[in-house]
């Protein structure tokens, strides 16, 4: 029901789609993310859905850690990996509001090595060997946040995956990209070049700048790069999928991971919310602090790569993803996020919604037309592996029809 009349102080807080949520399915969701742990190999996942004010449905269900008996719960931590990427489109986007930077300047006036880009013509894969040439236009910011900049993974480019090797930490930016700026969409490194951006215009490191700027503010106290010692029991171990079936592995005595843009955040689903819920509050915080303006948000849930759609991309190592994403061929990208195309799934998000996910299958939505946001995490490989993407969507039509028509 709509809200009784407020004072203008409260208007201004207000989130763009006030009004009280509910959502009846709560025991079937449940239910059913039960049953998916026991009937398939997933160990663990944990789901909660929101609106701009409320948690309205939140659940545990698996193992943290099977080899020592311990249940997940709605507190556990989980590696987010790619979903990293959202949160350093928002640090980029404070730079922008700052006037520090321009969506449109090329990322070489603030990055050196990007002065003259180049692009792959012919690659040989028998002995690695490679024609080039000059890139039709220099890489922009707009370009790395849309993910249309020709920079690749190599888990989803068998060129990349041939002149890298294996490293997951290896980077592409030594090599030509795999086409020219603003033509195809590629899902690659650009966010970890926009993380190098933000250290260089704010003199900061990114993960100090996240700590201060985003995760302080809308109170994400269980997000970091580095677990610290007293949280690391809350962490969720990783399995990978194996010809001999699902394999754990233990976690370390020290769970870290390098302060890149494009990954390596742990957090949990509770804090994902807090993040989510500030971008349906139009960039306020619950407490009311700013952290970006309406018109920031706005730019960054709409289509910015024109004609170009989001491609399905391929896999060059099925160990660690199958071919993904959801939508491809339907749906654009923004500022840092997939949006949701026309005509939409029935029963599922609406078109305009926001999404990604990480690399070990957690995934996140935000859909502004019903006023709510939804994140499901699990913790194994591959990513897009076909018992996750079930679950993700089953989990979505339970939501959908769950909320009032």
């Amino acid at each position: 029901m709509p809200r009784p009349i407020v004072s203008l102080a409260l208007l201004v807080l207000a989130p763009l789609y006030a009004g009280a949520q509910t959502l009846t399915d709560s025991a079937e969701i449940d239910a059913y993310l039960k049953q998916t742990v026991a009937t398939t190999k997933i160990p663990a996942v944990v789901a909660m859905v929101a609106d701009a004010d409320h948690v309205l449905y939140s659940g545990a269900f698996g193992s943290r850690d099977v080899a020592n008996h311990a249940p997940v719960g709605v507190e556990s931590i989980f590696r987010i990996a790619s979903m990293t990427k959202p949160v350093t489109s928002v640090a980029v986007m404070m730079l922008v509001e700052k006037g520090a930077i321009a969506l449109d300047d090329p990322i070489s006036k603030y990055l050196p090595g990007f002065e003259h880009p180049e692009v792959f013509v012919t690659f040989d894969p028998k002995d690695k060997s490679f024609t080039k040439r000059p890139a039709k236009s220099p890489i922009t910011i707009r370009q790395l946040l849309t993910h249309t900049s020709g920079l690749g993974y190599a888990f989803s480019s068998s060129t990349l995956a041939a002149v890298i090797g294996g490293d997951p930490n290896a980077s592409a930016t030594g090599f030509p990209l795999l086409h020219d700026p603003g033509t195809k969409w590629t899902y690659g490194e650009s966010t970890r070049v926009l993380g190098k951006l933000v250290e260089a215009v704010a003199h900061e490191p990114l993960d100090q700048f996240d700590a201060e700027r985003i995760f302080k503010p809308l109170e994400m106290n269980d997000t970091f790069y580095v677990v610290p010692t007293p949280k690391r029991e809350r962490v969720v171990t990783v399995h990978r999928t194996t010809d001999k079936g699902l394999v754990e592995t233990p976690n370390p005595e020290k769970i870290d991971a390098p302060v890149y843009g494009d990954g390596g955040l742990h957090s949990t689903v509770a804090d994902y919310v807090k993040f989510m819920q500030m971008l349906l509050h139009e960039g306020r915080a619950p407490n009311g602090t700013r952290l970006l303006t309406a018109d920031s948000v706005k730019q960054m849930s709409r289509t910015q790569t024109g004609n170009v759609r989001v491609e399905l991309q391929p896999t060059a190592n099925e160990a660690v993803s199958k071919p993904f994403p959801l939508g491809a061929g339907r749906d654009t990208y923004g500022l840092g996020f997939q949006v949701t195309g026309s005509p939409g799934d029935a029963g599922m998000r609406s078109p305009g919604s926001l999404s990604w996910a990480g690399i070990f299958n957690t995934e996140f939505w935000i859909d502004p037309s019903r006023g709510i946001c939804a994140v499901l995490m699990m913790q194994y490989l591959p990513f897009y592996d076909p018992a996750a993407i079930d679950a993700l969507q089953g989990f979505e039509r339970r939501v959908y029809s769950g909320l009032p028509h």
